[in-house]
C-alpha cells in the first residue's frame, strides 16, 4: 500500500541482510499525517508464522511479514490513506526490538509518554493494551 519508505534515525530503513527472528523481531513506529500533523503510534513485527505439511506433519517456519508496505491497524489511518493517498503519511521507526515483549513495552511507553490517548486532536490512537513480563525484557533491564 505505501510507496514511501520507512525511516529510522532520519535515514531510509532496510532490514539488514541475513537478519532473522533470533536477532530482530520488530519495531515501534509513528505515522504522521503530512496534511494535518496528526500521528499514530504502533508496532509491527518483521516476521510472521507460516506452516506447511512435511511428511504428514505440520512444520512451522517464519517468513518476512508485509512490514515494508504496512500502514497500521487503525481504521482511521487507513481511511485517511484511501482518501488522500499513500504518500500522505511520514513513516518513522522509533525503536528496533529484539523481542515481541520489547515491541509491546516500547509501543505502550510511547503511547503513554506522548499522552496519545488523551489527545484525540493530535493522535489517531484510540486504545492501548499491554501485558508484559519483566523476564521478557532482559535486554532492556539496567544492570
Amino acid at each position: 500500500m505505501f510507496m514511501n519508505q520507512w525511516t529510522y534515525q532520519g535515514k531510509p530503513f532496510q532490514l539488514p541482510e541475513g537478519a532473522d527472528p533470533k536477532t530482530i523481531q520488530g519495531f515501534v513506529y509513528i505515522l504522521t499525517n503530512r496534511n494535518n500533523g496528526k500521528k499514530y503510534i504502533g508496532k509491527k513485527f518483521f516476521w510472521s508464522a507460516k506452516s506447511k505439511q512435511v511428511k504428514g506433519k505440520k512444520k512451522k517456519f517464519k517468513v518476512e511479514s508485509d512490514w515494508q508496505t504496512y500502514c497500521g491497524s487503525s481504521e482511521l489511518v487507513k481511511n485517511e490513506i484511501i482518501k488522500d493517498g499513500d504518500d500522505t503519511f511520514l513513516r518513522e521507526i522509533l525503536h528496533l526490538c529484539v523481542s515481541k515483549a520489547e515491541c509491546s513495552y516500547w509501543e505502550t511507553f510511547e503511547i503513554f509518554n506522548r499522552l496519545a490517548l488523551l489527545k484525540p486532536a493530535e493522535f489517531y490512537n484510540e486504545w492501548c493494551s499491554c501485558k508484559i513480563r519483566r523476564a521478557h525484557l532482559k535486554n532492556l533491564i539496567e544492570k
